[in-house]
């Protein structure tokens, strides 16, 4: 299993993250629009990417998802 890129946060915090990893992998953004702090933590840990189509999980995002 991969090392917990959400470690270093807080429970609420990693929580959070790991929903809104969630909601971008469903395409829920315009019911759940992610903040820019989130964004900016997401892109920074490998974990999204911002393409034409919006954003997506990378690789990295969906085994933290998957719990790989």
């Amino acid at each position: 299993m991969a090392e917990n890129p959400f470690a270093q946060f807080s429970l609420e915090k990693a929580i959070g993250l790991r929903w809104t990893l969630r909601d971008i992998q469903a395409r829920r953004l315009k019911m759940s629009p992610v903040s820019e702090e989130d964004l900016r933590t997401l892109t920074g840990l490998g974990l999204v990417e911002v393409r034409d189509e919006g954003l997506v999980l990378t690789s990295a995002g969906t085994a933290v998802l998957n719990g790989s």
